[in-house]
């Protein structure tokens, strides 16, 4: 409702009569309303008791503040990443305000502040008069009314339903007497309630200066680049001029035809002169900073504030990681857009666990080593490339560094323009902004070694680990057995060993050997090690487990296995990823962040087991690249990972300090990194450029201890005799092998004297030892070969006879000693030796010079 129009002689005799009643008129002074109640048309007595009845108790709320996200340097000062906000506002006390504002505030807006109990009379009167000469409900609000006015727009702030939203700005700022009428008994109220400097600092917080920027710290850093305590007398004049008409009086318009930097922002510098004028009248200052400061240009720099996860730079994946978190983190409300409305208002510093000094390494190495777009220069195809690197320490799960290969933003414009763009974190979660996961190919494989070793096998133990096209029977708890009919996967470099121990498949990262450690396991308990480490697909659905999933098939968020590998390093305990150490609220108060939840995912036997093998990776197996370029040097364990036809690769390992993961994946399309080559060097060892460059920084700064002496069981096991079965039927052979605690695989035939069909060999040999458990290969005769008998001393005649079924072939030695003429001095293939029948045996007969042949 709006008050009617009337005329000002009418309005004015209204007033006088309205006033000339002494007794209502007494009332009305004190409370200091009675030109608002006398034009507003009401019953003098039924406004006193409406205006009495009002409530006078306004709560004022926490202001929307402007959030931080802040990594820690090594000297403890914080380093802003990046700033959220809906209200550009930082509050800052009232003595961190220049008296130039303060006193500009006050002359401009409501020069009998100090007197008045938060209702202007004169101002009210003048405001009144106003509205009743067809201005409209205006003008006279004392800077306590306009202080509360903002209060109950704030309230409304942080509605999340749009229309309860509207329909509450629309009653905070209407235009009507009945408003008015409630912003003044608030006002009052909040008189009784604060002092005058307080209301003074809420009024400067609180205000609006244009666009999306509030209070007065706020205001000074966006349009002048200083802060609210280092304001000069005509900055503080032009700032409080804003505050008047936010949208005519805003100094970062230049193209404005009548406020723009080209007509030396003429609104705002009119009304600036008013205030400065206004101090002057009220001795606030003296005339010759009057004279300086009105012949003074109005001139801004416009310090634009960074927000969002986009002025992060190279760590905005880092960052936007973080702002997922907060998401899930129900400190800031019970879903996630209260989550991050709260965040986005709350006032909160975030201190990350990002190490600035690691993450410097992570961005430059990939920098240097994988482009953000790859077009190749023979065929013109472009490939889409992603490059990632995460670091987790060990121990506490903290995340050190996360990097990639493209330019963060969530500007779907932006990333339309160009593969360099993305606003998917390739090293997280689907559910935690990023991408539905990569393969992580034989990196996958140290669970199926933690697995082997839970179950007592040792490394030293031999699997059956030739290739085939029908593995056979796996055994899963979950599911019941298994076959995989056709699954017949090779070996990188086509190795073709049938009985690799568990350390050499390690070492070398065979696929056939891991196959046949799965065989002698559970598949189910295999990715049930898995999870224990803290591993789970990226797109949220359970881990697959089949005979593939052996060889790493399950797609999986690289920040995961950094997780895993640091729970290996950790001796065997696994530390959930935490990306923040502190949250310090508004009214500095700290906050419970998310913490980091440790469990022990295999024992330290198995750990030290596990560490044996994957350090040997490092210095003699298929990591040996990332281990020679990594200074300084410390104990480090690792595992290398390429998926089929070399899509993704990867370098994944650890220090007891700090853990690593690093790859080149396909991030669209089936690219063969072995055919790709960047400046730097070829796509598939890309990794192992990397991994290096941040490890070194890693040991440098976090250094690295030993890991723990695995034991001899772990390594060698429960050693058996292989009992000599040479000469046996297969059968009887395998009963006395099984019946040692082995198990046997037929190695086919192979060339013996031994009866054909016979057991010919063992590998390992008899009388050797094994692991109990192990797979010794058996060997049958086919019975070709035959022992060659000594004839040695034998006239050529008789040895001739009694090399029956050979070709003999004759050579003559000189000797000296008669008895020695026409006898065998020596053969070849040597007595007791195995040779094919029908083969040549060579025998040198002595003769002495001179004598008869």
């Amino acid at each position: 409702m709006s008050a009617k129009k009337r005329t000002v002689s009418g309005a004015l005799g209204g007033l006088l009569g309205f006033v000339g009643m002494s007794a209502v008129a007494g009332v009305l002074v004190t409370v200091a309303v009675t030109p608002a109640l006398a034009l507003s048309g009401m019953a003098t007595t039924s406004t006193i008791n409406v205006f009495e009845n009002l409530p006078d108790y306004l709560k004022v709320d926490q202001l929307a503040q402007k959030s931080t996200i802040y990594a820690v340097q090594n000297d403890g000062t914080p380093y802003a990443l990046a700033s959220f906000y809906d209200q550009n506002r930082v509050e800052v006390p009232l003595a961190s305000m220049s008296q130039f504002v303060q006193d500009a505030a006050v002359s401009g807006e409501d020069p009998r502040f100090y007197e008045h109990g938060g209702v202007d009379l004169q101002g009210t009167i003048r405001g009144a008069l106003s509205t009743v000469t067809g201005g409209g409900t205006q003008g006279g609000s004392s800077i306590t009314q306009q202080y509360v006015k903002n209060v109950l727009v704030q309230k409304c702030e942080v509605l999340t339903d749009q229309d309860k939203l509207d329909a509450c700005y629309e009653e905070a700022t209407e235009t009507s007497p009945e408003r008015k009428l409630k912003e003044m008994r608030f006002a009052i109220g909040v008189e009784k309630t604060y002092d005058k400097a307080e209301i003074l600092q809420g009024y400067l917080n609180i205000t609006l200066f244009g666009g999306s920027v509030y209070g007065i710290e706020s205001a000074s850093n966006f349009y002048f680049n200083t802060s609210a305590a280092n304001l000069t007398l005509s900055q503080s004049a032009s700032l409080i001029a804003i505050v008047n008409n936010p949208e005519k009086f805003r100094l970062d318009q230049p193209e404005s035809e009548t406020n723009g930097a080209a007509n030396g922002y003429a609104d705002n510098k009119q009304r600036r002169d008013y205030i400065l004028g206004e101090m002057l009248k009220y001795n606030k200052v003296t005339q010759e900073q009057y004279d300086e400061a009105i012949a003074s240009p109005i001139t801004p720099t416009i310090t634009e504030p960074s927000t969002g996860c986009q002025t992060a730079g190279g760590s905005a994946y880092f960052c936007d990681y973080v702002t997922h978190i907060l998401k899930s983190d129900p400190t800031f409300g019970e879903d996630e857009d209260t989550r991050m409305t709260n965040f986005r208002r709350g006032g909160y510093d975030i201190y990350t666990t990002l190490d600035l000094e690691l993450q410097s390494a992570a961005e430059a190495t990939m920098g240097e080593n994988v482009p953000q777009t790859y077009t190749d220069p023979d065929t013109g195809e472009v490939w889409d490339l992603g490059g990632v690197a995460t670091s987790v320490q060990v121990g506490t799960g903290r995340v050190l560094a996360m990097a990639q290969n493209k330019v963060y933003s969530q500007d779907p414009e932006v990333q339309a323009t160009g593969a360099q763009y993305s606003g998917i974190n390739y090293n997280t979660d689907y559910d935690q902004g990023g991408s539905s996961g990569f393969q992580p190919g034989s990196t996958y494989k140290v669970f199926t070694l933690a697995e082997w070793l839970k179950e007592g096998h040792a490394l030293s133990e031999r699997v059956d680990s030739a290739r085939k096209s029908d593995w056979g029977t796996f055994q899963d708890y979950c599911s019941g057995p298994q076959t995989f009919p056709g699954y017949n996967p090779k070996n990188d470099a086509n190795e073709s060993g049938t009985n690799y121990s568990a350390l050499q498949s390690t070492i070398n990262s065979i696929n056939t050997g891991f196959l046949g450690m799965a065989k002698k396991l559970d598949l189910c308990k295999i990715r049930d090690t898995a999870e224990s480490f803290g591993v789970h697909r990226a797109d949220g659905n359970e881990l697959e487990k089949g005979a593939s999933s052996v060889l790493g098939t399950n797609e999986i968020a690289p920040l995961s296995m950094a997780v895993a590998f640091a729970g290996i390093a950790n001796n065997g305990t696994t530390c959930s990823a935490v990306v923040i150490d502190r949250i310090v609220g508004p009214d500095d108060a700290e906050i419970e962040p998310p913490a980091s939840t440790c469990a022990q995912s295999v024992e330290p036997s198995v750990a030290a087991g596990m560490a044996y093998a994957m350090e040997r990776v490092l210095t003699e197996g298929s990591a040996t690249q990332s281990n020679g370029a990594t200074y300084p040097k410390v104990p480090m364990i690792g595992k290398t990972g390429t998926t089929d036809g070399a899509k993704d690769t990867w370098m994944s390992g650890a220090s007891t300090k700090v853990a690593t993961v690093v790859g080149v994946v396909s991030v669209t399309g089936d690219a063969n990194q072995r055919g790709i080559y960047f400046d730097s060097g070829q796509a598939a060892t890309a990794r192992h450029r990397m991994w290096p460059d941040i490890m070194s920084v890693a040991n440098a700064k976090y250094g690295g201890d030993e890991f723990a002496e695995a034991s001899n069981n772990v390594i060698q096991g429960a050693q058996v005799a292989v009992p000599d079965v040479r000469g046996q039927s297969i059968d009887d052979a395998t009963n006395a092998l099984e019946g040692a605690g082995f198990d046997v695989l037929d190695g086919g035939v192979t060339d013996s004297e031994l009866p054909a069909g016979t057991v010919a060999r063992t590998d390992p040999a008899n009388g050797s030892t094994a692991s109990n458990g192990a797979t010794i290969t058996v060997y049958t005769s086919n019975g070709t070969q035959s022992v060659l008998p000594d004839v040695t001393g034998q006239t050529l005649g008789q040895a001739k006879s009694t090399l029956n079924g050979f070709n003999v072939v004759n050579t003559e030695q000189a000797v000296t000693d008669p008895a020695q003429n026409g006898k065998v001095l020596s053969m070849s293939p040597a007595a007791g030796s195995t040779a094919a029948k029908g083969s040549s045996v060579t025998v040198v007969i002595g003769k002495v010079a001179g004598a008869a042949g």
